[in-house]
């Protein structure tokens, strides 16, 4: 199979210019594609995921990918798909985060010998006349046809900035200096970028005179349209100091039956056959292919060693076998014992806050054991102890063990 007939029985794609132009193509050259990173955070984040998963099949096809880190861009940040404006970082903290970028990413993309690239564009956009790039770029733009974009209609309620406005500008000169310096003829991105991706392949065919290509992919969410990856703590990171690879792997065990056989698909390197078989199973057995998809992407994010442990300590908590020592736990002072249970989990980051932790216990949703907690001033007392600690559960699946010292 050709890496578009992959990507398409994948699930990855959902628009794309001149398809059998780009059919053609992948066949029988080797390209020069990118896709951007705004490193507006110290982690990337499973929405990050779907686009590193589609420069690791055309890698494998023999494809060269460029990560485009948005050292630039992210000072002003992108619209698309936002109704707030972002809050603006400085220049040191992007450099920190990209340089936390490419670690994670190594994980999926092979970077020696020139086999994928790492650039940044602060690198020609920090560097730009104001006044030469509006009269070399900004005459090829049309404001009407801008405010038509879905990325800018979103905003235009609320209020758009023309700080933001720039920002189609900059990022089609982002394709157009990445065609000049390292022959990149295709940019992809999420589905939301689709307006600007255009934007940047019309500008190389009117400054350039050559062909270039735009691709995306879909944006991760469930069967019934919400965006995937939000838990009660936040985004679900890849960074393991922001979502430890047991609270990861148990997102993923924890999904709806619907969801299952996309997910395989999509963030997975299984055999379609396999992903289609394992996506059959009903009732009870979807449990089966919950628990491969669980394995299978922490092992992709977080390594087999952390995937072992994040499975293990799921079997300890409901199959009744295994280890505890890998289930998240906390210590606390022998001197907390008789005080509120919930003062100890909101100050040891079990709950969020004391009234997230009430209207848990109100909505019947907090245990120690399978001791339902009813009374917001419940005491933590010695004789719920055992081996001097306590199992702590939120809802059905989602566990943290307490120790005394």
């Amino acid at each position: 199979m050709s890496v578009l007939d992959i990507l398409k029985e994948r699930g990855f794609i959902q628009q794309l210019t001149h398809e059998a132009e780009i059919a053609e193509l992948l066949d029988k050259e080797k390209i020069t594609f990118y896709i951007g990173f705004d490193p507006t955070a110290d982690s990337l984040h499973v929405g990050h995921f779907l686009g590193m998963m589609v420069m690791a099949h055309m890698q494998q096809a023999g494809h060269r990918p460029v990560c485009l880190i948005g050292g630039a861009t992210a000072m002003i940040g992108d619209p698309s798909g936002k109704t707030d404006m972002r809050k603006m970082l400085t220049r040191e903290d992007i450099e920190h985060n990209g340089e936390r970028f490419k670690k994670q990413m190594q994980r999926f993309i092979d970077f020696s010998d020139d086999k994928a690239l790492m650039m940044n564009n602060a690198d020609w956009l920090l560097q730009l006349n104001y006044v030469e790039f509006i009269r070399d770029i900004g005459i090829h733009f049309s404001v009407n046809r801008m405010l038509t974009a879905e990325c800018f209609k979103q905003r235009m309620d609320k209020g758009l900035s023309f700080l933001e406005f720039n920002y189609m500008l900059m990022q089609g000169y982002d394709f157009l200096e990445l065609n000049r310096r390292c022959n990149c003829i295709m940019q992809m991105g999420g589905d939301d970028q689709w307006s600007n991706i255009l934007a940047g392949a019309d500008l190389i065919r009117r400054k350039e005179g050559k062909p270039a290509y735009g691709l995306t992919f879909t944006l991760l969410a469930t069967s019934d349209g919400r965006k995937m990856g939000k838990t009660e703590k936040g985004a679900l990171w890849l960074d393991a100091e922001k979502t430890s690879p047991y609270d990861f792997y148990q997102y993923w065990r924890n999904i709806d039956d619907a969801d299952v056989e996309k997910c395989l698909a999509l963030l997975t390197f299984l055999p379609m056959d396999e992903v289609r078989r394992l996506g059959a199973l009903q009732d009870k057995e979807i449990n089966t292919a919950k628990k491969t998809l669980a394995f299978e992407v922490t092992k992709l994010i977080h390594g087999q060693a952390e995937a072992e442990k994040a499975q293990q300590a799921a079997e300890a908590l409901f199959g009744g076998a295994g280890s505890l020592e890998n289930v998240p736990t906390v210590a606390i002072a022998s001197t907390l014992i008789g005080t509120k249970l919930l003062d100890v989990l909101a100050g040891t980051g079990i709950v969020a806050s004391k009234s997230e932790g009430r209207r848990l216990i109100q909505q019947g949703g907090l245990y120690i054991g399978d001791i339902k907690v009813a009374d917001p001033d419940f005491l933590l007392a010695a004789d719920l102890l055992e081996n001097n600690s306590l199992l702590i559960r939120k809802g059905k699946k989602t566990y943290h063990r307490i120790i005394v010292e």
